[in-house]
């Protein structure tokens, strides 16, 4: 049975699952439909070098479930569900040699920074919309995640390009 962390933001979910291993190597249950609340419809792949950070990414309607086979990940998770103030904010480990999933609701910000080269696999609840994907700048000053580089990660265009948090651009979550 995994082992579940309590979050500092309700709703996400951090599960260390059960490995099983011999001279021949490992196996672990990454997840099962029954122990979700909702239906996942599409799983992807992102692979990432050291130092790329993905992120901050939010979206109205869609919840992630992330799992890293490889490499190793810094998270950084925040709260904008409830407007105005300063967010609920998180920031853990997801290492391949101690498999955890992460199950992320609508509503709160995600990325990961690489802190080696990086293997993601996740699983949404809605297949790709490119109208509920919103940001937030990976270096917010008050959301203030505690990132683990030293140097200015490498960004995609997009989240280089992500604002600040301003409540009057985040929308409703339901």
């Amino acid at each position: 049975m995994p082992t579940e962390t309590v979050s500092a933001i309700e709703g996400v979910r951090i599960l260390t699952l059960d490995v099983y291993g011999d001279l021949r190597g490992r196996f672990c249950e990454i997840f099962r439909s029954s122990s979700m609340a909702e239906t996942f419809v599409q799983c992807n792949h992102s692979r990432s070098a050291t130092g790329v950070l993905r992120g901050l990414h939010y979206h109205r309607h869609q919840a992630d479930l992330w799992y890293v086979p490889g490499g190793r990940a810094q998270v950084g998770l925040a709260d904008l569900r409830r407007r105005g103030g300063t967010p609920a904010t998180e920031s853990l480990i997801l290492d391949a040699g101690e498999p955890t999933t992460v199950y992320i609701p609508p509503g709160v910000a995600h990325g990961y920074l690489a802190l080696t080269d990086l293997d993601v696999i996740y699983w949404v609840t809605s297949e790709y919309d490119p109208s509920d994907e919103h940001g937030v700048a990976w270096n917010d000053p008050t959301l203030a995640i505690p990132w683990r580089i030293d140097a200015e990660p490498v960004l995609s265009e997009r989240d280089a390009k992500n604002p600040n948090l301003d409540w009057e651009l985040i929308p409703e979550f339901s």
